[in-house]
């Protein structure tokens, strides 16, 4: 790295870093005199920070006799999250922060790092940190970058692995990573939250159960969903959907959800609360996104299966995934980071996710733990899924929850379209919303008239249609003629999934693929506005 590049790199990181570093002490609990300080960088809300920070202090006194407190550092969702350690990992790598081992691996000097560990977010934000995504550095004698990881092994042995969680898998994907850069501390899915009473009232009945129920055309401008561009959450939700039912079908599912969509946030959590307050139907959520807006609303004499507001995993269907702690590469306090770890792995903090709070009448009769204090949260219900296995067979009477993660996991594996999904779906309802919801009323209207099956073929046709190659052609010459970038062969090609590997590789070019993205938009357009003409014909 060149020294210009170098002082770039530094200026960057104090840019994006200072707002972290000052602002976000807010968070953290004041200094308490010689207790060690864990510094962890975390989506995860202030009522699992205070239960986590808590409890550590408490098992760490016991375990090892010193008080620790946890400094927390909240910057936004795993998104901020991760271009703040890209800045800083960049800004030591450029400041010669580190050595290379004797298999040539980079890792960092210790404290060359602010965080000691990340917690929380998903298996594929923390996989991004094991692989370094967006972090690299150019090594003596070599032509190319070395991507740096910047998540280090935590180096439990096997024996104690397989104790914590038995088989290393949750439906199609994992606990941990073999290497242990990141371990599963809770479960996350990905369903359905929806309002009983507006359901009752438009589909006549209460409960919702299938990702199908969505694509009713009778809940058309009554579900709520977020952008996955903008919501990696609702993305992974998406792709899961997509894999389960297959490139045709889960397609055609996921166009007709959005057909009946309300609006498309960028927020994760506005739908459960839109949907508590009867503004939308349904829509999709993180469970414990949905089950905590569920517990909001509840009245004194209901239950979470008698509130207006409903939460369901359809089963087989739903994706869980691990929701992880990882101990940085180059963190200040690498062996505090890894006890943190381990404390994230026993009944106490495992308890903390979805035992009744022990300052609640319900809380009263939890178990004990080795302190012989009640196991569970102090004041907040988390409504989060243990990730330890065996905790579901040992404590099934004292989880808040009965739903046991392991018995609905969808073992459906990713089929690799999830960098699809941001801009196919951007193209077809995001910046098309109001076109793809005309011509979805349009079509099933006409079907209501009775309009002859071949018109009514034609129009289902154009509205689950891709770009054809022609079309693309066209509109690219129409849009920017002969101006460089040219449209290459393979954005061309018929977007299947046989043909979706080369496709992928012409989005690769930011130039090509923000034309792409005007010339796809405009394509669905076009389709959608020929549906509305042909509706009219037949009127």
């Amino acid at each position: 790295m060149t020294p210009g590049r170098a002082i770039i790199v530094l200026a960057l990181a104090v840019i994006l870093g200072l707002p972290l570093l000052l602002g976000s002490r807010r968070d953290s609990p004041p200094p308490g005199g010689d207790a060690l300080t864990l510094i962890v960088i975390t989506p995860h809300v202030r009522q699992i920070q205070q239960e986590f920070a808590d409890a550590f202090d408490r098992w760490h006194r016991r375990e090892h006799g010193l008080p620790a407190r946890i400094d927390y550092r909240r910057p936004g969702g795993t998104s901020e999250i991760l271009k703040q350690l890209q800045a800083q990992f960049n800004a030591a790598l450029a400041s010669g922060r580190y050595d290379l081992d004797p298999e040539g691996r980079v890792i960092l000097h210790t404290g060359a790092i602010t965080f000691d560990a990340m917690f929380g977010g998903g298996s594929y934000d923390h996989t991004r940190l094991k692989t370094g995504d967006g972090v690299t550095i150019t090594l003596p004698g070599a032509t190319t970058p070395t991507p740096v990881p910047m998540s280090a092994p935590a180096g439990f042995d096997q024996r104690t692995l397989d104790e914590w969680y038995g088989d290393n898998a949750i439906g199609s994907g994992r606990l941990y990573d073999p290497d242990q850069h990141w371990l599963g501390t809770a479960l996350s899915s990905f369903g359905i939250v929806y309002n009983r009473d507006t359901v009752q009232r438009l589909l006549g009945r209460r409960d919702l159960e299938s990702f199908h129920d969505l694509a009713d055309p009778r809940l058309a401008g009554w579900i709520a969903l977020a952008d996955p561009r903008q919501s990696g959450s609702i993305t992974t939700t998406f792709d899961a959907i997509l894999s389960r039912y297959g490139w045709d079908d889960g397609w055609r599912l996921l166009r007709a959800m959005c057909a009946n969509t309300r609006y498309f946030t960028n927020s994760s959590t506005k739908p459960p609360i839109d949907v508590s307050q009867g503004e939308a139907a349904a829509g999709l959520a993180i469970d414990f996104y949905g089950r905590t807006q569920a517990q909001v609303v509840m009245r004194p004499d209901e239950t979470p299966d008698t509130s207006r507001v409903g939460y369901a995993d359809p089963p087989g269907a739903v994706y869980v995934d691990a929701d992880p702690v990882s101990i940085l590469n180059g963190a200040p306090s690498p062996d505090l980071a890894r006890r943190f770890v381990e404390f994230c792995l026993t009944d106490e903090a495992q308890a903390l996710w979805n035992f009744h709070a022990t300052s609640t009448p319900a809380g009263a009769s939890n178990p004990h733990g080795p302190d012989a204090r009640p196991l569970g949260p102090t004041t907040h219900e988390l409504r989060r899924m243990p990730a330890r296995r065996d905790f579901y067979a040992r404590y099934p009477d004292h989880l808040i929850d009965k739903v046991n993660p392991f018995d609905i996991a969808s073992t459906t594996p990713s089929a690799g379209w999830r960098t699809a999904i941001g801009l196919m779906m951007g193209a077809f309802a995001v910046d098309n919303l109001d076109d793809i919801r005309a011509a979805w009323l349009a079509m099933h209207r006409a079907r209501d008239r009775g309009a002859p099956a071949d018109a009514l073929a034609d129009m289902e046709r154009l509205f689950y249609a891709f770009p054809e190659p022609d079309q693309v052609a066209r509109l690219w010459r129409s849009l920017f003629g002969d101006a460089e970038p040219r449209c290459p062969d393979a954005a061309l090609l018929p977007f299947t999934p046989e043909n979706y590997t080369a496709v992928r590789a012409a989005w690769r070019d930011p130039a090509i693929l923000a034309r792409l993205r005007i010339v796809y938009t405009s394509a669905f357009r076009e389709n959608y506005r020929a549906i509305l003409r042909m509706a009219e014909e037949h009127h």
